[in-house]
């Protein structure tokens, strides 16, 4: 059966405006639950309910699974208390962390009391680690066999717990402490014979994660050792859950997206650019905004230090945004690649003066073909003598730019900051300013031109 595309919403829409629920509810059988997921949080709130309240009861708690933390928040208080209590019990404790996280506590006192008590346990086991840990992110519904029981015993062992457990693919083995002992992967159980024990077949590397740890580390280390499913453990190694993969890639497009937001100069904003009010918006905009400008207005009083100067040689404006926009535009370049790289764990801060070096050969290079590119431009402007300043400055400025871009990022990391704080405006701006005194300093030495 070919399924409905997931944005192809036309359709959807006319039932709805025709007011045929019949064709709503065909749409919805032939779409997959996280597609319908998608469809309802583009849907208004009222609309998003009615559409919800067609599905089959069977189906409303795997789609309410798939929806962000916003939307089944509004689907909860839409909703009566009993379909609300079913909602969240069914959800996995790490989704039912995510939802709750972010709340205030008198909601989220709200949601615990439609909870059972087990659930309640959980989740506020979950909420008492750091905010950002892998404790946060692990889901407890994981399931776990003995090293001295026989094959055929942990198979049935696995057949009862199946539905408790967020995934089997790879099963871990622990002590009657829950200590973590090893793992074995399902293939085990379909190969092997029925009378091995466990301990036989296991392996006792285990890559596993400590509770407090960063999300972050858990999804480099998932990434470097290719792991479907990651064991989060306490100090005594004792298994408290599991990270799967579907955890980390949320992980991963949030913490990209946050990089992005801090690049532009944005602080973060937890929430999408739909669902954030124009005031979240100018809060988190105008704070770096003013910055920024008192950044630049120390390049506005260079400039006014030699007004005499520009008076006597106006030619000089001319290349100013020329010269002063190239070296923000390499500096924006090397803080985006070097922020980047810091992310992906490709370098260490410690690596600083290799890529330094590097970065220095590179830049050097740059600012070479871009001085070769302005000096025809001078000489036809304004002689040899400006086609020298502007080809000396061009290099210059573009080497500065390069290496400050390069070393901000370095610095903050060496300090324990985050590097996408050295954002693209921040570093454009600090690069401006440096190319302003660069260009005007070597106009008064070469020219002989004099500030205020």
């Amino acid at each position: 059966m070919e399924l409905t595309h997931i944005y192809d919403l036309d359709e959807l829409n006319e039932y709805l405006s025709q007011g045929d629920l019949s064709a709503v509810r065909g749409w919805l059988d032939e779409m997959r639950i996280q597609d319908i997921a998608q469809a309802l949080m583009t849907l208004d709130g009222e609309v998003r309910r009615d559409v919800f309240r067609l599905l089959p009861p069977g189906r409303r708690a795997d789609v309410f699974a798939y929806l962000d933390p916003h939307h089944q928040l509004q689907l909860i208080r839409q909703v009566s208390v009993d379909e609300g209590r079913h909602l969240l019990s069914e959800m996995l404790p790490d989704d039912l962390t995510a939802l709750l996280e972010d709340l205030p506590k008198d909601e989220v006192r709200q949601l615990l009391r439609l909870l059972p008590f087990r659930s309640i346990r959980r989740a506020l086991t979950l909420l008492g680690y750091p905010e950002d840990s892998c404790g946060r992110l692990m889901t407890t519904a994981v399931v776990s066999v003995r090293p001295d029981w026989s094959m055929a015993r942990a198979l049935d062992h696995l057949r009862v717990q199946a539905g408790r457990g967020e995934t089997v693919n790879l099963v871990y083995v622990t002590d009657e402490e829950g200590g973590l002992l090893g793992v074995l992967a399902l293939k085990h159980f379909l190969k092997s014979r029925v009378d091995v024990p466990v301990s036989e077949l296991m392996t006792g590397r285990v890559v596993s994660i400590d509770a407090h740890a960063p999300q972050e580390e858990a999804l480099r280390m998932m990434r470097h050792y290719d792991l479907p499913a990651l064991p989060v453990v306490d100090r005594d190694r004792e298994l408290l859950g599991i990270i799967t993969v579907d955890d980390v890639l949320d992980v991963e497009q949030e913490e990209s997206t946050e990089d992005f937001q801090k690049m532009g100069a944005v602080g973060s904003l937890h929430l999408s650019l739909r669902q954030a009010h124009p005031w979240l918006l100018y809060r988190k905009r105008v704070g770096w905004l003013l910055i920024l400008v008192a950044v630049n207005i120390i390049g506005g009083f260079v400039i006014a230090g030699y007004e005499e100067a520009i008076e006597a040689l106006v030619v000089l404006v001319f290349f100013l945004p020329l010269i002063i926009d190239s070296g923000g535009n390499a500096g924006a370049q090397s803080a985006t690649l070097m922020v980047r790289a810091l992310a992906t764990g490709e370098v260490q801060p410690r690596d600083w003066l290799r890529l330094w070096g590097k970065e220095l050969g590179v830049a050097t290079a740059l600012g070479a073909t871009m001085a070769l590119a302005v000096s025809g431009l001078g000489l036809w402007r304004g002689g040899m003598e400006i086609a020298v300043l502007v080809s000396v400055a061009m290099m210059l400025v573009v080497l500065v730019g390069s290496l400050v871009g390069m070393i901000l990022p370095l610095l903050l990391a060496r300090l324990r900051l985050d590097p996408a704080t050295a954002s693209t405006p921040l570093v454009t701006s600090i690069a401006d300013v440096a190319g302003i005194m660069i260009y005007f300093g070597l106009a008064a030495t070469l020219l002989g031109l004099h500030g205020q």
